[in-house]
């Protein structure tokens, strides 16, 4: 029988634990990094709480994989909210990322980091980190657009009228649910790697 000093050591996070942090956090980078380029046109800004967390789920659902002990999904996810600070998109999404990953972390745990269907959840809950992204163009839109005039007044009336106060729900919503639906193409995707991480 383990000591709970043995227990305890093989639950805390090793090298190769946070090796593949760092790996998956980079490749779900870049890719929502590359589809905020499609921010720049108006009607394609709010998608991107449709288009993010469907291409995110991919790489999030195969670093899953390797989440067999508390605290990867939190780093992860204020990884992506210090970039987003980094970049110019504001703090919001860092707490915002701490909260949702305390809850993802929360249900993989209980799931005893191997049941597909938890592991849906969980990726609807990773992601949404980047309803932070939005949550300055509803309490503060001045302030947001004063730090991004070079995309003109033009972008700013049709960006405005297309975010009315109770797209914010939406957008929340849609983020949690586009989430899970890139958990579930992501898992179909990634069968393999699921049967021989023990995830069923």
């Amino acid at each position: 029988m383990p000591t709970n000093a043995t227990s305890k050591n093989q639950n805390k996070l090793t090298g190769k634990d946070l090796i593949n942090v760092g790996i998956y956090s980079s490749i779900y980078f870049v890719i929502i990094m590359a589809l905020a380029m499609l921010g720049y046109i108006p009607i394609m800004m709010p998608l991107l709480c449709v288009i993010g967390p469907i291409a995110g789920g991919i790489p999030f659902m195969l670093f899953l994989t390797k989440v067999k002990k508390s605290g990867m999904i939190l780093i992860m996810s204020i990884i992506m909210g210090i970039m987003m600070a980094l970049t110019g998109m504001g703090l919001y999404a860092l707490p915002v990322a701490v909260v949702s990953s305390l809850l993802a972390e929360l249900v993989w745990k209980r799931a005893g980091y191997r049941k597909a269907g938890s592991s849906v959840v969980v990726c609807g809950l990773f992601n949404i980190w980047m309803w932070g992204n939005f949550i300055p163009l509803f309490t503060n839109t001045a302030s947001y657009f004063s730090t991004r005039t070079e995309f003109g007044a033009d972008y700013e009336a049709a960006l405005t009228a297309l975010l009315p106060p109770w797209m914010n729900l939406v957008l929340l919503a849609s983020c949690f649910i586009c989430g899970m639906i890139g958990g579930l193409l992501g898992r179909r995707l990634l069968k393999k790697h699921f049967a021989k991480a023990g995830i069923a």
